[in-house]
């Protein structure tokens, strides 16, 4: 909720969220843009509530479009947009079927008027790849004639093509500060961060060289030298494959990850921070540490990173980042 408060200060147009439960959190707490559940209904006993918060649905199978034909009389029509499958092959609809499914929403009276259309981007993070071109041809020409708003673009597509904008927009991981794309960093592509986080030293062991340092012994001391315990581990989501000599930042200055992951600690070599003290603290990512680094040396990405930090983690709230072009947050 803090996310979407900050995002709601800033005046976004709509949010899209996965599920209706999602969808009523954020109703509950105010929010009275646009809600766009993404994977649309599971089930037709979805449809009351969805009318009830005045929820917009993405139909992306036949299943869908029957439920709505089915549906008993709602107490408002739906808003309904009609996503395609221009070659993600995840969710959405045949290009062909479209004119014909869109004509028969278009005459069911559980679809509110100005039905959307949408589509996903499969490989936009890939800034040479035809792909995207083509999956942009399909689109318009599957829509071609078809009123109503266009929404094409997710953070990889409003950063790196530009003709995929059209009328909405879908940021994701860009509005928390990071790029989308394997071969830059968030100030590559005018990004900040909005999240920090970060611990603090809770031990500082001198070992002798040859010492093993954490579970199996994968990492040796080369010679006598400080070791630093931070309290932060996979428990969390620090992630546990991060493997020795990942980053992290000691009193703003760089240190690298030693030994195994443990569930509540990491273990850090402090040769290059004699003046490390224990509460002194630890940044493992966000100001000043991007964690698109992170990710490349967990072999992982960004996304999954900021996604899987745990509830027992303490939020603190900053002053949000200057938000620019935020149509639809995801």
């Amino acid at each position: 909720m803090r996310v979407v408060r900050a995002l709601n200060d800033a005046q976004t147009d709509a949010f899209a969220v996965a599920s209706i439960d999602e969808a009523q959190i954020l109703y509950r707490a105010g929010i009275r843009q646009r809600i766009l559940l993404l994977e649309g209904i599971f089930e037709a006993a979805e449809l009351p509530r969805c009318s009830r918060y005045g929820l917009n649905i993405a139909i992306h199978h036949l299943d869908q479009v029957r439920m709505l034909e089915m549906s008993p009389r709602l107490n408002r029509p739906v808003r309904v947009w009609l996503k395609i499958d221009t070659g993600m092959h995840r969710l959405g609809l045949n290009p062909a079927q479209v004119p014909e499914l869109f004509r028969r929403l278009a005459d069911c009276s559980a679809v509110a008027p100005g039905m959307s259309l949408m589509s996903h981007l499969a490989r936009a993070d890939e800034r040479d790849c035809d792909v995207t071109l083509q999956q942009l041809q399909v689109f318009e020409q599957a829509t071609k004639g078809l009123p109503g708003a266009r929404s094409l673009a997710n953070s990889a597509g409003i950063l790196g093509w530009p003709q995929t904008h059209f009328d909405w927009v879908r940021p994701g991981i860009m509005l928390y500060g990071a790029s989308p794309f394997a071969d830059s960093l968030a100030v590559d592509e005018g990004l900040r961060p909005v999240m920090t986080f970060q611990t603090q030293l809770i031990a500082i062991n001198r070992l002798r060289q040859g010492e093993p340092v954490g579970y199996g012994g994968t990492w040796t001391c080369p010679e006598d030298m400080d070791v630093g315990v931070a309290a932060v581990g996979y428990g969390d989501g620090y992630p546990r494959h991060a493997p020795s000599g990942t980053p992290v930042l000691i009193n703003g200055r760089e240190a690298a990850l030693i030994g195994r992951v443990s569930m509540d600690m990491i273990t850090v070599d402090l040769r290059q921070h004699p003046e490390a003290r224990i509460g002194d603290p630890v940044v493992l990512w966000g100001e000043g540490l991007p964690v698109e680094r992170i990710a490349q040396a967990a072999g992982t990405i960004s996304y999954e990173l900021t996604c899987g930090i745990t509830a027992r983690v303490r939020v603190e709230t900053v002053q949000p980042v200057d938000q620019s072009r935020s149509n639809l947050a995801q």
